[in-house]
């Protein structure tokens, strides 16, 4: 394999470029979009977060689904209509329950790995991307949530993330602008944050100097892939255009499902709309009362991340709503009040709302390496920790694809005969 496609421009398809790109393949990206990472890389929550890898799949997660089901600014909101898709991902869903622990322990094991390569990427190709190496705080408001949390850390500790159990006053130690009342909370030192954002384009151009194409405003309506290689067809305005590869990578986010189908896979990713605003901190006292430390609030799902000195990102909620990606303003005023209810001295006058799709999987393990057809590999359904895990499953699917490279060259390679 020497001629590799990416189909997607986020952060994961981004990642893979380069991870293939460093390893000698002649990559081309192909993203839909005029720019990379406009999409679920644009804005989230600003977290490298191994002290989120628990799954959800979790009998709480249940009932506080249907706790919630009719409320517009639940922090989880399933819309009650029904489609196949949504139906057949929470069976699956359901169906994962069983592998909670173990799940949820692979995913904190493999967040640990995808830090080492991030820093380092980022380290060797200079990338600024507001990086803060502070720790994240877990906020909890209640015995129940406090207790949840301490069985949850130690499966993190089985999977190399230590978190430690903090007191309100060491909470506020860590985090001084802190205000409200808590019954404890959990710290993760070797978890930080940053600009998914600015890590994403900054590495698409370190992807680029080694040699990798990036195409941009390519959208792919067909795939397909054979003994020979796979054939991609991508509209650019008007016109088609079909190119041959020896091997594709689907990093599609939440349209990989689709893709997979076409070459006879079944990739269950389900778009999970979360949003964010980013709070200008325009003033000097907004500075001074923002946070420093990356925190979760356990009890209303939501995380805020200090990115530079001047913005505040504040991100969550989890809704059930097919492909639908508009910005509700019942969605986003829960963001806004947590900011002036934590943090009354900032100033929420100036906003920038945003809401996208996480390609979730239903055991929320992320898809990574071969698919059923020859040439055909994924690294997709990351869901909430795409930016945490991309850096180690795009060095997975490339480490697969190199293999497969390095065997073909085995048995194609004729011995040398001795006289």
């Amino acid at each position: 394999m020497k001629t590799i496609a990416i189909i997607g421009g986020g952060v994961t398809g981004v990642t893979t470029a380069y991870a293939l790109a460093k390893r000698g393949f002649a990559v081309t990206l192909l993203e839909r979009h005029r720019y990379a990472a406009m999409e679920t890389s644009y804005a989230n929550g600003g977290q490298l977060s191994a002290s989120n890898a628990e799954v959800w799949n979790h009998r709480a997660t249940i009932a506080r689904a249907l706790q919630w089901m009719l409320r517009s600014d639940a922090p989880l909101l399933v819309h009650a209509h029904p489609t196949w898709h949504k139906l057949s991902w929470f069976a699956e869903f359901i169906g994962a329950m069983p592998q909670y622990h173990d799940n949820t322990i692979a995913l904190a094991r493999m967040a640990v790995a995808a830090r080492e390569h991030l820093f380092a990427w980022a380290d060797e190709e200079r990338i600024e991307f507001d990086l803060k190496r502070q720790g994240i705080l877990h906020l909890h408001r209640d015995r129940q949530e406090f207790e949840h949390a301490v069985a949850v850390s130690k499966l993190l500790e089985r999977g190399g993330v230590p978190r430690r159990a903090v007191t309100p006053d060491e909470m506020r130690a860590i985090e001084p602008a802190l205000q409200g009342q808590y019954y404890g909370g959990h710290y993760t030192e070797s978890d930080s944050s940053g600009d998914i954002h600015k890590f994403t384009t900054g590495l698409a151009q370190a992807a680029q100097r080694l040699g990798a194409q990036l195409r941009f405003n390519q959208e792919v309506v067909q795939l397909s892939a054979s003994d020979d290689g796979v054939s991609i067809t991508v509209l650019q305005g008007d016109s088609a255009d079909t190119t041959d590869y020896d091997a594709v990578v689907i990093c599609a986010g939440a349209a990989s499902r689709n893709l997979a189908a076409q070459v006879g896979d079944d990739v269950n990713v389900y778009p999970v709309k979360g949003y964010s605003v980013t709070v200008h901190l325009d003033d000097a006292a907004s500075q001074a009362a923002a946070p420093q430390v990356s925190l979760v609030d356990d009890t209303v799902k939501l995380v805020c991340s200090r990115l530079g000195g001047k913005r505040l990102r504040v991100a969550g909620t989890a809704e059930f709503h097919g492909y639908n990606r508009d910005i509700r303003a019942d969605r986003i005023a829960p963001l806004t009040a947590w900011v002036q209810h934590n943090f009354p001295d900032v100033s929420t006058r100036s906003i920038t709302p945003w809401a996208g799709l996480r390609p979730m999987m239903p055991d929320l393990m992320p898809r990574v390496g071969r698919g059923k057809a020859p040439g055909v590999f994924y690294n997709t359904g990351h869901g909430h920790l795409g930016w945490t895990l991309c850096a180690a499953t795009a060095d997975m699917v490339a480490a697969s694809i190199a293999a497969s490279r390095d065997s073909v060259l085995q048995r194609t390679t004729v011995p040398l005969k001795l006289a």
